[in-house]
């Protein structure tokens, strides 16, 4: 074979016509061709005008389209003729481009081969000569040795006999030396390896003595080995060797389990005895006022009050400004979290490594330990976290106070936080849940202790203007019903007028509210961990804050309001006339506007970010549907060599548009990082060649010298997290970005699913490069579509069948085509 590719490097192309022809004629065959290069069934056409024919004449095939066509057909047959003209041109293109790739590859090949079969001829030749000379040499030592080799072997067997008895009598003293230095595996090894022919020879005598002096050293081993097992003070890793040992010396697996598990709990009850004696009984039932009792009803009252004055009802009775225990429930969550929650995983990681992730062997892997550990394990960590969990909730309750509500909130965050590592160490455990139940618990008694407040202000706001309606009278001023309001007011004690004291009840009421609103906002701030819950995300806003906060705080002015109404003999007589009056005004401002702006409020801050996540959401889903039903409804192992760009991603960009012009006349453009420059210097392309080749084509090429998946694997440890299902701002590139995510996340997570063949990954290559051509200039980081697409295409090649993808170039060319 490599004479003959020697001749044809050789030979000159004109110098064999016989072979020429001869190879030319089998092409011609295998294309079905004749001598004349039609196809062997198509009849030769002797129509001049056939353009398609040997005997086409162009003269009179233009002379027939004057005389038949009209001007227009004229003109319609030269574009046809122009367009077919252009599409052959690009088919011929195309194919010479393929065909030159083949040849240049096939010429590389060809001298590869010729390099390689000389090197292997030596290679052969070196070898049979080493192979003549190791069988001559066999051959003479078996000559040699034959007479010998039965008493050869005879000597043989008896040695080793000689040596395993050696190993027997000397049993005793070499356990007894690996405890005095204690060698604990290496006598445990030593006694398994004798102990079947031990127990095997027993009835001997002499055996019989050896057995019993091996158990009594290996008892008093077992005893110093479940003796530092009790201890606990070993590292992790003799920890892990006593356990295996003792489970060697057929040590009862569950008992190993209950006595950890003992040990274990002794430590952590210690840390929960800690936290209980940071616990106090709450000093009221109630929660505590949110007014200042140092500020006089008068002061607070006696004039509509300015942001940042001395009256401003948010400075005098905000929530935040109470102190009592301003770092109390941190401090504590804090304390838990870095002794209970940090030992109960250390506990978990070590018990799991114990016991249920050790590689079963022999007789241990018919015991099917790990099953039985884990499911003392689940009872444990359950019965532990129960106990914290009341002891959380305890020191909750004590936060009567609705001062500064952003150490509450922070506490529970990192309280939920530090819980999931729990999740993560011991999947389908219930204590990730119920600590958000714990979350959601706490979040409820807020709203109800904020609706406390609001009420004993509203209350106190209400005395307040009693006293000073009743204080003109005290002060020895005319009777009558509230006539001591209209006269001028003279000197500093004068009282103030029924419309200053609406506008101060009105406007702190309102203020009060507005301050309730921004703590309870804070639970669902875009840096809280479990503000992504369900019930943060909905029911906290429409039913929590609305409903329970303050539709019935409304409902208690209104109620509270009535009864004055109710009984006019008994409790009509002692109200100031005035203060009827003052309410009955206060009550028509809220039917009118109050009311309607509180809920108005209340719904920009809290159910339009619901309403605006569920829009996002259903806008993914329509398109994550096309995407979805045109991967699972394609056969990809089978599919043809990709010539286009499928139209759903055609379909996908021009909804994306949509959505982007809707959303853009309702919200301000957002924020965008700066593009990188390849990016900003084309309009319809995504990456550079060598940036899509280094992105693309060495990772899926199964020539690669490294694992692609784990390539893969290295690329997502430095690669940003997406959250794909995050808060959308209020902007139109949050909306699209979010929308973009959610589609291009299905897109991958069907792609998981299926196989692919060679031309189903090159399909999927043209596609994403067509995604990126557009997509990109929508989102308000490109390098969030480059990720999800490099994903998209990454787990297509790891599910195909013949991995090699498409030239770069003709990916561009055929995207830019479509």
């Amino acid at each position: 074979m490599d004479g003959d590719i020697c001749a044809t490097a050789t030979t000159p192309p004109d110098s064999d016509p016989a072979r020429k022809r001869r190879v030319h004629g089998m092409l011609k065959l295998y294309y079905g061709l004749n001598e004349e290069g039609k196809t062997v069934d198509q009849a030769e056409s002797m129509n001049p005008c056939d353009i398609n024919g040997t005997h086409f004449d162009p003269e009179v095939y233009l002379n027939k389209l004057r005389r038949e066509c009209s001007l227009g057909e004229l003109m319609d047959q030269e574009s046809c003729m122009v367009k077919q003209i252009r599409s052959l041109d690009s088919d011929m293109q195309t194919l010479v481009y393929e065909n030159y790739n083949k040849f240049i590859s096939a010429t590389d090949t060809i001298r590869k081969m010729k390099n390689d079969f000389k090197k292997m001829e030596d290679e052969m030749d070196c070898l049979s000569t080493n192979m003549a000379a190791i069988t001559e040499f066999s051959a003479h030592i078996s000559g040699t040795l034959q007479d010998q080799h039965a008493q050869i072997t005879k000597l043989s067997g008896v040695h080793t006999l000689l040596r395993k008895l050696q190993f027997l009598f000397e049993l005793p003293a070499r356990l007894n030396k690996c405890l005095e230095l204690q060698a604990y595996s290496q006598a445990v090894s030593s006694h398994r390896r004798a102990r079947c022919v031990l127990q095997q020879y027993s009835h001997m005598p002499s055996f019989r003595g050896i057995q019993d002096d091996c158990h009594a050293i290996m008892d008093k081993l077992a005893q110093e080995l479940r003796q530092k097992f009790r201890d606990g003070g070993s590292s992790a890793k003799d920890l892990s060797e006593c356990v295996e040992l003792l489970l060697q010396l057929d040590e009862p697996a569950e008992e190993l389990c209950d006595k950890f598990l003992i040990h274990a709990q002794s430590r952590l009850e210690a840390n929960l005895r800690g936290l209980e004696a940071e616990l106090r009984p709450p000093l009221s039932s109630g929660p505590t006022s949110v007014i200042d009792p140092s500020i006089g009803p008068a002061r607070r009252l006696s004039a509509a009050p300015t942001a940042g004055s001395p009256t401003d009802p948010t400075s005098l009775g905000n929530p935040f400004l109470s102190s009592s225990s301003r770092t109390d429930i941190l401090e504590f969550i804090d304390r838990g979290c870095n002794e209970f929650v940090s030992s109960l995983c250390l506990v978990i990681a070590s018990y799991q490594e114990l016991f249920v992730n050790r590689p079963q062997e022999g007789n241990l892997a018919s015991k099917n330990i790990p099953h039985m550990a884990i499911g003392k394990l689940h009872a444990f960590v359950d019965a532990m976290a129960t106990c914290y969990f009341s002891l959380v909730e305890r020191r909750i309750q004590e936060e009567k106070s609705v001062g500064d509500n952003s150490l509450l909130v922070r506490a529970l965050d990192r309280f939920h936080r530090r819980l999931q590592a729990v999740a993560k160490l011991l999947p389908g455990s219930a204590v990730p849940s119920q600590g958000t139940e714990i979350v959601v618990r706490a979040a409820r008694e807020r709203i109800q202790q904020y609706l406390a407040a609001l009420q004993s202000f509203y209350l106190d706001s209400l005395r307040d203007v009693r006293q000073a309606l009743a204080a003109p009278r005290l002060g020895g001023s005319s009777a009558g019903g509230g006539s001591h309001l209209a006269g001028p007011a003279t000197g500093k004690d004068a009282p103030a007028s029924l419309p200053e004291l609406l506008s101060s009840l009105s406007a702190s009421i309102l203020n009060q509210i507005k301050s309730v609103m921004a703590s309870v906002q804070l639970f669902t701030a875009k840096d809280i961990t479990f503000s992504n819950k369900p019930y943060f995300k909905g029911e906290f806003c429409s039913q929590g804050v609305r409903e329970s906060l303050v539709v019935n705080f409304i409902k208690f002015v209104c109620q509270s309001s009535r009864q004055f109404c109710e009984s006019v003999g008994d409790r009509g007589g002692s109200t100031p006339p005035a203060l009827l009056l003052l309410l009955s005004r206060l009550c028509l401002d809220y039917e009118t506007s109050t009311i309607t702006y509180i809920l108005t409020l209340t719904d920009e801050q809290f159910l339009v970010q619901v309403l605006f996540n569920h829009e996002k959401c259903v806008q993914g889903l329509i398109i994550s549907q096309m995407l979805r039903k045109s991967v699972e409804t394609r056969d990809w192992v089978n599919t043809i060599e990709p010539r286009n760009v499928r139209a759903v991603m055609k379909r996908v960009v021009e909804d994306t548009t949509s959505i982007d012009v809707q959303v853009s006349l309702l919200y301000e453009e957002g924020t965008r990082k700066a593009h990188s420059s390849d990016s900003s210097k084309r309009t319809f392309s995504v990456y550079s060649g060598s940036r899509q080749q280094t992105r693309y084509a060495p990772s899926y090429t199964p020539s690669a010298a490294m694992d692609t998946n784990f390539l893969s694997n290295i690329h997502k440890l430095f690669s940003e997290r997406i959250d794909i299902f995050s808060p959308v701002e209020f902007n139109k590139v949050s909306v699209v970005t979010g929308i973009i995510k959610i589609s291009l996340k299905t897109f991958l997570e069907c792609v998981r699913l299926r196989t692919f063949g060679r031309y189903g990954l090159q399909q999927i290559q043209v596609d994403c490069n067509y995604l990126q051509m557009y997509l990109w200039r929508f989102v308000s980081d490109e390098n969030l579509v480059h990720f999800l697409l490099d994903e998209i295409v990454g787990s297509t090649a790891h599910r195909c069948l013949d991995p090699a993808p498409m030239e770069q170039s003709v990916i561009e060319v055929i995207c830019e085509r479509g």
